[in-house]
């Protein structure tokens, strides 16, 4: 461990989905075939805009299954292929038994998604011993307590230590120690950093960038001028392992407020991103409203037309339950971690909850502000009496919009 650091481990079930739906189907009958040793995947409802691979085994894999790609493309390449419909109310309980593990180890955890979690143990770690041994534990009780196998990843940030968790897999535990960046990411293609997405590549690859190590030594300016000011200055901090955020821990039942929607069709033009946003925004902030509650820290979650999960979150400077400030907050965020890779689905998240009246007044409050609160506030009282629909903004009064106004009330996140 390197000292005077911060102490991050990434947990990372591998081939979630599918190690999930094999360890029930054991569960139920140990007699029957183990879907993780035999070409298997996890699919869904194609009349729901689901029929596609969710996840794999690695006999799939090695028949070149993607996960993403059709079922039928699939079965084309992998004849043999067992396929099996998802049971996210099964995964939902493996997942949290997983994390009722991972508590006894810190209290300062953040679920970033249903498989994984990231975990700050710089002020536990003394209690559990080498930084190893201890990531190496948590890894065999998951695999002996639960039946399936994780990946840990340790580093001193969130970046790398997620990074780490995505090297040789399963079963393993890796490191991505600032003095290891070079040796261990940098030769790795660019495409394997955290959040560059297809668009962002062809890009870079343009430029001659084919390496993490070739962005992180990239002139900035040269990065600007193909990628945008802020994207260029977030993905070459990311390449050169530099990344301060914390680990969004202490969030407990109920305490957040958000709405994600699938969408009928995927999406890579911003001003069709920036609708949905307003719709869950308008979705997010009635709730907060309803429930007396402000949040401080918004969080927009993306996941691309393969599958991929990413999410971008910011602290706001007084909590708020105002939809055009969640709606502001949203749209900055997108434009942050988003390079147009198309979109299957967008959520949006309110944490960091309290009562109304309990936060701390901005010192930019102003008689605007009070006038759109009490314009919001107005609008909720006609939807209340006479249905949501009642009132809408003129934006989505166009018939081949993407979404309805009000689309998030149809998926809760929390």
């Amino acid at each position: 461990m390197e000292p005077s650091s911060r102490v991050i481990f990434h947990i990372d079930v591998n081939s979630a989905f599918l190690s999930w739906e094999s360890v029930y189907r054991l569960s139920l009958d140990p007699g029957a075939p183990d879907l993780r040793r035999i070409p298997s995947a996890v699919g869904g409802d194609p009349a729901q805009r689901h029929g596609v691979v969710l996840a794999r085994s690695v006999p799939a894999k090695q028949a070149g299954v993607v996960t993403g790609e059709p079922l039928a493309s699939a079965l084309r390449k992998c004849p043999d292929l067992v396929v099996v419909p998802s049971r996210f109310a099964v995964y939902k309980q493996y997942s949290s038994a997983m994390m009722r593990i991972l508590e006894e180890y810190t209290p300062d955890i953040e679920k970033f998604s249903i498989d994984e979690a990231f975990l700050d143990m710089t002020g536990t770690l003394h209690l559990f011993g080498d930084v190893l041994e201890t990531a190496h534990r948590i890894r065999r009780r998951i695999r002996d307590e639960l039946g399936f196998t994780v990946n840990a990843g340790i580093s001193s940030c969130r970046l790398l230590a997620k990074m780490a968790s995505d090297f040789e897999k399963p079963d393993r535990v890796h490191t991505l120690w600032p003095h290891e960046i070079r040796q261990k990411m940098w030769p790795l293609p660019v495409r394997d950093l955290l959040f560059v997405g297809s668009s962002a590549e062809k890009k870079m690859r343009a430029i001659g960038l084919h390496t993490i190590g070739d962005l992180a030594r990239c002139d900035l300016s040269v990065l600007k001028a193909h990628l945008g000011e802020k994207y260029a200055l977030q993905i070459h901090a990311w390449a050169n392992g530099i990344d301060d955020s914390p680990v969004a821990s202490g969030e407990s039942p109920g305490k957040s407020f958000g709405s994600s929607v699938t969408l009928p069709r995927d999406i890579s033009d911003r001003s069709d991103a920036r609708q949905v946003l307003l719709s869950l925004s308008e979705t997010v902030g009635t709730r907060l409203r309803r429930d007396g509650a402000v949040g401080s820290c918004v969080c927009v979650e993306l996941k691309d037309w393969k599958f991929r999960t990413r999410s971008h979150q910011k602290i706001l400077d007084a909590p708020t339950d105002s939809t055009a400030r969640l709606y502001e907050a949203a749209c900055g965020l997108l434009d942050a971690c988003w390079d147009l890779t198309p979109l299957r689905l967008i959520g949006l998240r309110v944490t960091r909850i309290c009562e109304t009246g309990c936060g701390q007044m901005s010192l930019f409050d102003n008689g605007r502000t009070r006038k759109l609160q009490e314009a919001e506030r107005a609008v909720d009282c006609i939807r209340q009496k006479y249905g949501v629909d009642s009132i809408r903004r003129a934006s989505f009064l166009c018939p081949d919009t993407l979404t309805d106004h009000a689309a998030g009330k149809q998926k809760h996140l929390t």
